[in-house]
């Protein structure tokens, strides 16, 4: 058995390196078992509330959520890293926002999420409008 040319060798290995590059910039996680988003927002609106409790299907949209596209829109604008607490020495602005109380859980393309918000000081308002009125279907005056 004959090999082939070098100069078709190194073509079929750039044919190949071209197809892996083009395929990781593709994000097939997405469509993948285990990476959907399907998310529960529980929203308190005051101190003896009962609680609001909402499903949240993002890719397509979908849930009880009055405004699934929407909310699934800001979830992604703001980014993972709004579901991270904030850090406990971080130093916060001690401005009360409102006694109104958030948890996010569930999963966002796959990610655990597992988050809790509320308005008690200036960083924890930061994080709450990051994700908007929207996300937690709650107007704010």
């Amino acid at each position: 058995m004959t090999q082939p040319p070098l100069r078709s060798l190194v073509l079929r290995a750039l044919a190949a390196a071209t197809i892996l590059i083009a395929l990781a910039g593709c994000n097939y996680d997405d469509n993948q078992p285990g990476t959907s988003t399907d998310l529960t927002i529980t929203v308190t609106t005051d101190e003896g509330a009962t609680p609001v409790v909402m499903k949240l299907e993002c890719d397509p949209p979908g849930g009880n959520h009055p405004e699934p596209a929407e909310a699934c829109k800001r979830i992604k604008a703001a980014g993972l890293n709004v579901f991270e607490p904030v850090p406990p020495d971080q130093a916060c602005t001690m401005i009360f926002g409102g006694p109104q109380r958030a948890t996010v859980e569930g999963s966002y393309k796959g990610a655990p999420i597992n988050a809790s918000f509320n308005r008690s000081n200036g960083c924890e308002i930061d994080r709450w409008e990051k994700l908007g009125t929207t996300v937690f279907d709650l107007p704010l005056q």
